[in-house]
């Protein structure tokens, strides 16, 4: 883990009025540059194996510049060239990914966010005993393979947008599905309508929703289309399937905005209080956007079933807003939820209370 003192040393050197905002092209990079160009900011793309024509067709989000690497490891060896430009790097699912969480803590260039919380997200574990620890209901896990007696989902460590999850209801079906050699959580897998909640957790901003020292924004709201899972009603029952050879997956291909009944809010915002409190105490809390991944049931009772620090492509149907966001930050994306927060901390001399 970079030391913070290391980090808040680089920050000094920065020539705060030429501040470029950065990710990996990917996962929600069209909004992350969409946001920053908005409010000024210089913008940088980081590309590995990713193909960049299609930004020529969005060039409202085209970055100002690429940078192409040979390996996803290389970037760990630009470091100097990105300070040297004052990049300030913006994470999300797939450059976290990719790049791994290990080597993402030693990355010796100023990130949005707390790098601290990828320990606790990435771990299956870890992720259980933060949230579990602050109050919130979970699906219980199953930890014996050879004895599951109900529905259960089998779930990989890390951020893989769904791809190799399966549902599994006895050993035989455990069995079959299993990657052998990966980490993985079986929970319960629970009735309910899966909704996936975007927040955004501000250490500066005083007015609004308070948690910790600062205030807590909901910015949308999504649903997921996932691969073939989504289709399975059309072909029959999941046994039905295996005799085909065809297996249903989670594999995230798109989104849908959501907005919720009303009378879920509250619970909603206790949930993300809670957690945000809890991180605190944990491990000097979150900054910035989050997303409580969670199944509503039928008893209006949430489940959270993962949380994933850091923006989500869920947010991406929002390029102009919600019907949420609209009501504290008219048309902003979360994208652009994040260059504002920069933005702020920056005019405050508070970048240090942001970055990592």
């Amino acid at each position: 883990m970079v030391p913070d003192r290391r980090i808040d040393g680089i920050l000094e050197d920065y020539d705060k009025d030429e501040l470029v905002i950065a990710t990996l092209c990917s996962h929600s990079s069209l909004q992350i540059f969409h946001g920053a160009k908005k409010l000024g900011f210089r913008t940088m793309g980081i590309t590995v194996t990713q193909d960049t024509k299609h930004y020529d067709a969005f060039p409202l989000a085209r970055p100002d510049e690429f940078v192409q690497l040979s390996s996803y490891d290389e970037m760990l060896d630009k470091a100097d060239f990105f300070v040297e430009n004052n990049v300030i790097i913006i994470p999300h699912g797939s450059f976290v990914e990719y790049l791994g969480p290990k080597k993402f803590e030693r990355m010796d260039v100023p990130s949005f966010g707390n790098r601290k919380v990828l320990a606790w997200e990435s771990d299956r574990d870890k992720e259980r005993e933060w949230l579990t620890s602050a109050g919130v209901s979970m699906p219980e896990i199953v930890n014996d393979a050879e004895h599951i007696d109900r529905p259960v989902l089998v779930k990989y460590h890390g951020a893989k947008g769904g791809r190799g999850f399966f549902i599994a209801k006895d050993h035989n079906d455990f069995k079959l599905g299993i990657e052998h050699n990966v980490p993985y959580t079986m929970q319960e897998y629970v009735l309910g309508t899966r909704y996936y909640l975007h927040f955004f957790y501000s250490p500066i901003v005083k007015e609004g929703y308070h948690a910790g020292d600062g205030t807590i924004e909901m910015l949308s709201i999504d649903r997921r289309d996932e691969s073939n899972i989504d289709e399975m009603y059309k072909l029959g029952a999941q046994e039905e399937l295996k005799k085909h050879q065809l297996y249903p997956s989670f594999v995230v291909t798109g989104n849908v905005p959501v907005v919720i009944r009303e009378s879920l809010l509250p619970k909603a915002f206790e949930m993300a209080e809670r957690i945000v409190n809890r991180s605190i105490e944990l491990f000097g809390g979150m900054v910035g956007p989050f997303c409580l991944e969670s199944i509503v049931t039928d008893k209006l009772e949430f489940k959270v079933f993962e949380i994933s620090s850091r923006i989500v492509a869920g947010t991406n149907p929002f390029i102009n807003g919600s019907p949420y966001s609209e009501m504290i930050h008219p048309g902003m994306s979360t994208g652009m939820r994040i260059a504002k927060e920069i933005q702020m901390a920056r005019d405050m001399d508070a970048l240090d209370l942001i970055l990592s």
